[in-house]
């Protein structure tokens, strides 16, 4: 099962990475949905040790968290739990740039370093996203439009 969180996520960031203007990826990666598939594998994991997770994760202590994490079902519950929120980080990435008019050419690299390290790949989007103008027409929330001039 721990491989399955990544293989059910997999093809997902595929369509995000090599087919990022195809328009089926778009209408498949607007579910917010399609992040939960890993989850199955969580809860899988989880459910039958509910109870030691549960006092694991309310009062939080290192050495109880390493005992939990070095048994099978609890590192396959932690990375169906990081696999889940990396695709959830990586589908914002992917929605943002297409919003900003980013470059899949740009996009696609930093997601791909994304599943593999997403607090490195999550910087470097945060850095292209800041040194990239807004694309035309497009108007950031909770701003006003510029007003034309004649």
């Amino acid at each position: 099962m721990f491989d399955w969180a990544f293989y059910l996520a997999e093809p997902f960031w595929a369509l995000m990475i090599f087919l990022p203007r195809w328009s089926w990826t778009r209408r498949i990666m607007a579910s917010p949905w399609v992040c939960l598939l890993p989850l199955v594998v969580y809860f899988w994991a989880v459910l039958p040790h509910f109870a030691e997770f549960w006092r694991v994760m309310s009062r939080p202590d290192l050495g109880a968290l390493q005992a939990f994490l070095s048994q099978p079902y609890g590192a396959t519950a932690i990375w169906a739990h990081l696999i889940c929120f990396d695709l959830f980080l990586g589908r914002w990435m992917y929605f943002e740039a297409r919003d900003r008019g980013i470059r899949a050419l740009i996009v696609s690299p930093i997601l791909l370093l994304t599943i593999f390290l997403s607090p490195i790949g999550l910087v470097a989007f945060l850095a292209v996203r800041s040194a990239h103008r807004r694309a035309p027409g497009k108007v950031e929330a909770g701003t006003a439009p510029e007003k034309m001039t004649t």
